[in-house]
């Protein structure tokens, strides 16, 4: 089903209405493409992510934020490898009502040598981070007026644990604690 606007088209896939600009007809092309060919020559290994592998697996984790002092906050995170080991998908949940289910997609950019997470989170807020990752730390960060956030993994035990720490700031030059979690493999 179609429904036309001046410069606009909503197409039902998979009974779930998407909303296409300007060039509806190509994009309902693509996706009538995209079913029928889902072996795609790009869903390979990517070289560049070769580092974040240490990641795959899956994760118990325990950690504290300040919002809720004196608790424990338990949950488990998940990382996989997406279209062949093209990207690095990671689900992450906190079983603790106010934290939000996260799934972030890790990628880079081989001409400038540089790494990305774009996040999206159940109450429908996507945030793009810069990431590097050396001396068996990864980081990722992003630098927005009024709330920029960091956080580092730091591996130990032959990368079977991860201590994570997050900060984030109001104003840009003051840091305060955020979500701390200690991961453990479990799979």
């Amino acid at each position: 089903m179609e429904i036309h606007g001046p410069q606009t088209t909503i197409l039902k896939y998979n009974k779930r209405p998407i909303l296409m600009h300007s060039y509806g007809m190509f994009f309902k092309h693509a996706i009538r493409k995209w079913k029928m060919n889902s072996n795609n020559k790009a869903a390979k290994h990517n070289l560049s992510l070769e580092l974040f592998g240490i990641l795959v697996g899956d994760w118990e984790t325990l950690g504290s934020h300040p919002l809720v002092p004196d608790t424990v906050l338990h949950g488990q995170t998940s990382f996989k490898w997406l279209e062949g080991g093209a990207f690095l998908m990671m689900h992450s949940k906190i079983f603790y009502e106010g934290f939000p289910d996260t799934i972030s997609i890790f990628g880079s950019d081989n001409a400038l040598g540089t790494y990305f997470m774009l996040s999206f989170d159940e109450r429908g807020i996507s945030r793009i981070y810069e990431v590097i990752f050396q001396d068996n730390v990864l980081q990722w960060w992003r630098n927005e007026p009024g709330f920029s956030q960091r956080y580092s993994f730091t591996f130990i035990d032959n990368g079977n644990t991860i201590i994570g720490k997050g900060e984030l700031s109001k104003d840009g030059l003051n840091w305060e604690k955020d979500l701390n979690l200690n991961y453990t493999r479990i799979g």
